[in-house]
């Protein structure tokens, strides 16, 4: 997931994409909880990637703040 993408996205598009990072993380622990997560570094990519999201979606709102 690149930051450019996420940049052409509608603050509704970025928030359901960040819903969805939220259930990949949840769907992660679990399988780690459990024993069955093979690549570890896969929770690291889902917490970056979630990260990422809400650092543009506040990029979004400061620029949405300072254009009023």
């Amino acid at each position: 997931m690149d930051a450019n993408e996420l940049r052409d996205k509608t603050p509704d598009q970025l928030r359901e994409e960040l819903a969805n990072l939220k259930k990949e993380q949840f769907n992660l622990r679990f399988q780690a909880a459990t024993g069955q997560l093979e690549n570890s570094a896969q929770m690291r990519v889902a917490r970056r990637n979630a990260a990422r999201v809400l650092t543009i979606l506040n990029e979004k709102a400061a620029a949405a703040a300072s254009a009023e």
